[in-house]
């Protein structure tokens, strides 16, 4: 998922460049490009530290943790999504009713801990 991220964050670096070049030259191009650039790193350093780390299958559903030992997010399992055995979306009911997802690739877990969830995620839909 790194490795995509930082492919989007070039393919788009390069777009811009390549539309402001046509336009305003190759140099005048330069500096818009850098701050779009540090803007979409940014963005993806802090897309990278809100992803949990740490999750806990309970009774009652689930809970994920970030870095800095924050709740990220908590609810009962509803429903899955699954690709391949290699990504996993998990529906997730939080108390005031409100619906969230999970991404969850394979590589990210022990493969135990990953057919858990996806059955606990297809048992969470009624399959």
């Amino acid at each position: 998922m790194r490795a995509a991220l930082g492919v989007f964050v070039l393919t788009a670096m390069w777009a811009v460049y390549a539309v402001l070049a046509s336009r305003l030259g190759a140099w005048p191009a330069v500096p818009p490009t850098l701050a779009v650039a540090a803007l979409l790193t940014l963005c993806a350093t802090r897309h990278e530290r809100a992803q949990p780390v740490a999750l806990k299958i309970g009774r009652e559903g689930l809970t994920a943790w970030d870095r800095a030992g924050a709740l990220r997010i908590q609810g009962r399992i509803a429903g899955c999504a699954q690709w391949s055995n290699r990504l996993l979306i998990l529906a997730l009911v939080q108390e005031d009713g409100r619906k969230r997802s999970l991404l969850l690739t394979a590589d990210a877990l022990p493969a135990s801990v990953f057919r858990e969830l996806s059955v606990l995620g297809r048992r969470g839909a009624g399959a």
